[in-house]
């Protein structure tokens, strides 16, 4: 029977019409989807489409079946249904590269749905949905945020598998901007007699602005009322009033002046500090933090979010307390002039304070989504520009314009809806304001003709309230400036509350030269929920050469990255001379390891710059040493300015096996104790592998070796290869033993012989 779902996410209405349809035409009357899953695997590991929809009564599963003419037929055919007990079981089982779904009664398996590792984080949030379903539990508050597949619903942030709020959402809503951006007062402590003259300078000119309003009121009782009643009046008095006028003015100017500057000076400083402690925590960061994180938004948060900060602090942090100071000592000047009109004057607050309580919350909800769409727009920025030649290699280019101008849209539409709030609520308080004046006009004029005041009282008081009402404006202006620079000083500080995973150690060990002994001592490591390595023992004596060997995904990379303490071990332990990595202070350990990367990277500068990148004080004989010993030193000198050519952002003027060079190099110039390859060799052509080769050959004399190759045939001079499947060490030994062990080693070796062979047959011909 067919079923409306009009009371499920919109989310629902993006799932494929075919399968959207199986499932609805399936539902009894009342039966509500929560959370649904789409497997992308059938029993031959082909792609094809499936849907598992948990509701809250049953387990409802559709496919998978590959698409088809008669692909709706099989769909159909292949519904099932589950009602959710306590004796069922749904799990998820993870794999390199894929993943499987089981359902699982009181004695066997009842069915499993396979999918691409792409899915596992939606697998587990249906296996934790179900288990709760289970217990009963079906808060309809978290039912939505897993409908949106780990995305937030306000400002659309992916969400980890095991989130079902926005941490830095919920982090805005616990810590107002005014909290958030108290925190900035540890930066401004440094600097808090500068800041204090500031204050000064502001009470000041703040003062002095206070005072021609009552120079204009004496003018006008003690001459110009006089001189209309008489046609006399004192000369003199005419030209003391207007000289006080005019020197509180160049007074009052100067005062103002002098504060901008001190208090501008200060809020540069302060955010210069934040810009400096937000980078340098960046770097502090592991390598796991930046894999969830778009480098856009990092690029925003602490260039962007910090300048916003920063004219917040000179311009409207300014201007909020010199409207402050004016308020208070204006309100105090009317009460004293006229209290009964002042309390006429101030009717319009109560009014004004309640539309700023309304719209507040509303303003900074706004300015964090904006931010965040504002991020993923520089992200489109940060991704096309490096990636540039590829754009152009793939024509393109009206794809990348078409994708920057989505996200200019989704901007726009945030703004537009703060700018719609702010415009309404700006509209109000003037139209208060005006009417404050318009009852002050009335109010005035009549207490003029009943003499209870004189005209010159009247205008002064016109004057003050004037100013008052004009300072409340800028005021309540100040609420979008306030929520503005809150949501950027949230966005900041989240990095800064971040603590590292890989952490300093509490009690270090400090080291200079290792040795180089290196040892896995039951190593396991799990990236999420998906085990990587497992039982890893290896000993690594000082000055051998190993060569890992496996399929991708087996755990090669891995094995040196928790080497090299990018990221921690979750089991067991790795010793570097006999002491637990660990113990070492991270900067001591890692200027005893040398890295060649998979992808060689190069900075925009010179190319004796980048060789010299771990070693900035090496002199110009020992940047040629390096370059002689990666074989770089020849194709150096024929650039047009040797060392000193520019490679370009990334390198992009050399070629890819030159780049591979003079990172060797760079490697190569600090005289690591450990060397890692991390598939050194990948992009080079083979005769600069053979000159890399035998520049190895020399190289490794007296130094740990640890290398990563694809091709097996570069392996081949290693003391040991050590064989990884799914995350486990299944064979070691030298070349010539694995070769004659019916291993994976031997198999893997044969098929690239086989393809060489096949490769060199098609050039023949």
């Amino acid at each position: 029977m067919s079923v409306s779902l009009n009371s499920t996410h919109d989310s629902w209405e993006n799932l494929p019409q075919n399968l959207r349809g199986v499932v609805e035409a399936n539902l009894i009357v009342g039966e509500l989807p929560l959370v649904w899953f789409e497997p992308d695997l059938d029993e031959q590991m082909q792609y094809a489409q499936g849907l598992v929809v948990l509701t809250d009564r049953r387990l409802l599963s559709v496919g998978p079946v590959i698409a088809s003419s008669d692909a709706d037929l099989l769909l159909e055919k292949s519904f099932r249904a589950w009602t959710v007990n306590t004796t069922l079981v749904l799990r998820t089982k993870e794999y390199p590269g894929t993943g499987i779904l089981e359902l699982l009664g009181a004695e066997s398996l009842l069915h499993h749905w396979r999918f691409t590792a792409g899915k596992v984080n939606a697998s587990h949030r249906m296996a934790a949905r179900f288990e709760r379903i289970q217990h009963g539990d079906q808060d309809e508050e978290e039912d939505s945020s897993e409908t949106l597949g780990a995305v937030c619903p306000s400002c659309g942030a992916l969400l980890a598998p095991d989130q079902v709020k926005c941490p830095e959402c919920e982090a805005a809503k616990a810590k107002p901007p005014i909290q958030s951006l108290s925190r900035l007062m540890r930066f401004a402590k440094p600097r808090a007699l500068v800041i204090l003259l500031g204050l000064a300078l502001t009470i000041s000119s703040t003062v002095m602005g206070l005072v021609p309003p009552y120079l204009i009121m004496l003018l006008i009782d003690n001459v110009l009322n006089p001189y209309e009643a008489s046609k006399q009046t004192n000369i003199h008095l005419v030209w003391w009033y207007l000289s006080g006028f005019a020197a509180v003015a160049i007074l009052t100017w100067i005062l103002s002046w002098a504060r901008t500057y001190v208090l501008a000076w200060v809020s540069e400083r302060i955010a210069g500090d934040l810009r400096t402690k937000t980078y340098s925590h960046l770097q502090s960061l592991s390598l796991e933090y930046f894999g969830g994180k778009r480098t856009g938004d990092l690029i925003s948060r602490v260039s962007t979010d910090t300048d916003r900060i920063c004219y917040f602090l000179s311009v409207h942090l300014l201007d909020f307390i010199n409207n402050v100071l004016m308020i208070i000592m204006t309100a105090m000047i009317l009460f004293g002039l006229n209290p009964f009109l002042a309390v006429v004057t101030l009717m319009p607050l109560p009014v004004i304070a309640y539309l700023v309580q309304k719209v507040r919350n509303r303003l900074r909800q706004g300015f964090l989504l904006s931010s965040r769409v504002g991020s993923e727009m520089t992200s489109v920025l940060a991704d096309t520009i490096p990636g540039i030649r590829v754009v152009k290699a793939f024509a393109q280019e009206r794809r990348e314009i078409d994708r920057f101008q989505m996200a200019n849209n989704r901007l726009l539409q945030a703004n537009d809806r703060v700018n719609t709030l702010w415009s309404f609520f700006g509209a109000a308080v003037v139209l208060l304001t005006d009417i404050g004046l318009l009852v002050v006009w009335a109010f005035g004029a009549y207490q003029v003709f009943q003499s209870n005041i004189t005209v010159g009282e009247l205008v002064a008081f016109v004057t003050y309230i004037s100013r008052f009402y004009l300072r409340m404006d800028s005021m309540s202006r100040m609420v979008s400036a306030v929520q503005r620079a809150g949501a950027s000083t949230q966005r900041v500080f989240s990095i800064l509350d971040r603590v590292p995973s890989v952490a300093e150690p509490i009690h270090p060990v400090h080291i200079k030269r290792m040795r180089g002994e290196v040892v896995f001592r039951s190593v396991g490591f799990h990236y999420g929920t998906r085990p990587v390595l497992q039982d890893v023992n290896l000993k690594i004596q000082p000055g051998e050469m190993i060569g890992l060997v496996g399929p991708s995904g087996a755990g090669k990379t891995t094995m040196v990255n928790l080497t090299c303490r990018f990221y921690d071990v979750t089991e067991g332990a790795i010793l570097a001379d006999g002491i637990d990595i660990r113990s070492y202070p991270i900067e001591e350990y890692r200027c005893n390891i040398g890295i060649v990367l998979q992808e060689p990277f190069l900075f925009y500068g010179t190319i004796a710059e980048n060789i010299a990148y771990g070693r900035p004080d090496a002199s110009r004989e020992e940047i040629v040493a390096a370059a002689r010993a990666a074989r770089a030193h020849e194709f150096i000198l024929r650039l047009p300015d040797g060392y000193d050519s520019l490679v370009g952002e990334r390198g992009q003027f050399l070629s890819g096996g030159e780049r591979q060079r003079v990172s060797i190099a760079r490697a190569l110039l600090i005289d690591p104790r450990i060397l890692i390859l991390d598939e050194a060799t990948s992009s080079v052509d083979t005769e600069t592998e053979r000159e890399i080769q035998l520049a190895l050959e020399n190289l490794i004399q007296g130094r740990t070796t640890i290398a990563i190759a694809h091709r097996l045939s570069t392996l081949r001079r290693a003391d040991r290869l050590v064989v990884i499947e799914r995350g486990r060490i299944t064979e070691i030994g030298h070349h010539d033993e694995l070769l004659k062990t019916p291993g994976t080693y031997a198999r893997l070796y044969r098929a690239q012989l086989e393809m060489s062979r096949g490769h060199a047959g098609s050039h023949m011909k």
